[in-house]
């Protein structure tokens, strides 16, 4: 294969990759390492710096032969998996092949990803990808970016496949793919304008009868799977108990309770959004008719990583940053935007709001639970989170106009930038009504998220292994 061809085929998979997880997960680095001989060299592509910080290790796993061992004896299809490098954040999916003696790819892990498996399926596809276009030149590379923009089925699929036939084995007769369309489809079929809400149970038929039912229905008068609007009209029979519609693939069989056999797949129904679970572990959300990886727990990894560097007690730390999670949950799940001042100063910010004569205690729960009421009033929640008491509600947080405001992003927003400009010791977390959060400092928003721009198209020219570590 030539080098034209070749570099063709990895900017298509590399950018059809990239554009897949960005739906799936949200902005996403990809990197990928190769070697096209046996004997090296090796080159790399990180061009938005995945994989900074992580050289030295980078250099030690893929800087020559022999690469990391592959994990079975025998490869499948001349396509043979390899150990993964655990770096710290990231996904990694490597493969040998006979036409691609060694690739690895890698993508960042998201704090807030249910589950993993989906991704490293999805890097497992893009290798089989690279090796095809080693085997087959003539084929449309174009392809190969398409198929891995729209993989989120086939990745979160071949996900549960995988976990199941670990423990069932091949001769599964569910069919995950109609499982999985059928939960996207009733996601979307609302019943007298109500999204959703309730439990569905896929079984293997075969162990369909040791479930524990309250009813179950004739075999001649079940319903169809594809008959969506029915089998939306009777989840409603589910809706807010700890009852299931049971489903063996095919027909809806009747309402269980109790136990299931395991591997089951359950679908959880909650209005607008839901989760795929599978033995206990959540695999992915889907909402909007899309699968997503995300598990839509609030994302504080920067407050908590800003607590941190105070050097405060680990147990204190731990109690600012569940105190701070349960009212932005709360307002999350309310659908209502709150602000919190989180304070820390001495003296103490001394903002206009509805003071109290005495602060509530939030290590109480029916103090934390009252917090989370008043989060709802206009305005923010003022916290001293050394001692962990909430001074004030409906806070007014004003200041001077800063660079960076972005008005776009609302009022609460621009006000929490200006209040943090001139309030240095305290942070301020602003939550959206539409669920992003911001956390706020010196007038600044921090972030854990990945802020890039994608470069410009075109033809990939990737630097041997060693140039790049020693730039």
């Amino acid at each position: 294969m030539n080098q034209l061809l070749f570099r063709k085929s990895l900017s298509h998979i590399v950018d059809g990759l990239r554009a897949g997880l960005c739906r799936f997960s949200g902005p996403s680095r990809v990197a990928v390492i190769y070697a096209l001989d046996p004997h090296g060299p090796v080159f790399i592509h990180d061009s938005h710096d995945l994989l900074r910080e992580h050289e030295p290790r980078i250099l030690e796993l893929f800087g020559a032969p022999p690469w990391p061992p592959c994990r079975g004896d025998q490869p499948l299809d001349g396509f043979a998996p390899c150990q993964d490098p655990e770096l710290a954040g990231i996904v990694a999916f490597g493969a040998r092949a006979e036409a691609l003696p060694f690739q690895m790819w890698f993508t960042e892990h998201h704090p807030d990803a249910c589950s993993t498996a989906p991704t490293q399926r999805w890097l497992e596809e893009a290798c089989r990808l690279m090796v095809h276009s080693m085997q087959t030149p003539t084929a449309t590379v174009e392809n190969a970016g398409f198929v891995l923009q729209n993989f989120a089925v086939h990745a979160v699929r071949d996900a549960i496949v995988d976990e199941r036939n670990t423990s069932i084995g091949l001769d599964s007769r569910l069919r995950v793919y109609t499982v999985l369309d059928a939960i996207l489809d009733i996601s979307k079929t609302q019943e007298e304008g109500r999204p959703p809400c309730g439990d569905m149970a896929f079984v293997e038929p075969d162990l369909a009868d040791t479930i524990h039912y309250l009813a179950k229905f004739e075999p001649i008068e079940r319903p169809l799977l594809q008959d969506t609007k029915h089998v939306r009209k009777l989840l409603q029979a589910v809706e807010d108990t700890r009852h299931r519609l049971v489903c063996d693939g095919t027909h809806i069989i009747g309402i269980g309770a109790g136990r299931l056999p395991d591997y089951s797949i359950i679908a959880e129904f909650r209005g607008h959004h839901g989760f795929v679970i599978l033995q206990d572990q959540k695999i992915c959300s889907f909402a909007h008719g899309s699968f997503l990886s995300t598990n839509r727990e609030p994302i504080l990894v920067a407050l908590e990583e800003a607590l941190v560097e105070m050097r405060w007690p680990p147990n204190h730390i731990y109690g600012v940053m569940r105190t701070v999670l349960e009212i932005v949950k709360s307002a999350q799940e309310r659908k209502h935007g709150c602000a919190l001042i989180l304070d820390y100063g001495s003296p103490l910010a001394n903002p206009s709001g509805q003071r109290l004569i005495t602060p509530l205690n939030l290590r109480r729960l029916v103090e934390l639970e009252l917090a989370k009421a008043l989060a709802k009033v206009d305005g923010a929640l003022h916290v001293d989170i050394r001692n962990l008491r909430l001074l004030a509600f409906a806070t007014l947080m004003d200041g001077k106009a800063v660079p960076g405001e972005n008005r776009a992003r609302g009022a609460r927003y621009n006000s929490a930038l200006r209040f943090s400009t001139e309030h240095p010791d305290l942070f301020v977390v602003v939550v959206s009504a539409d669920r992003p959060i911001s956390i706020m400092q010196h007038g600044a928003e921090l972030s854990t998220r990945c802020e890039w721009q994608p470069p410009p198209r075109g033809l990939l020219d990737p630097p041997p292994l060693s140039a790049w570590a020693s730039r």
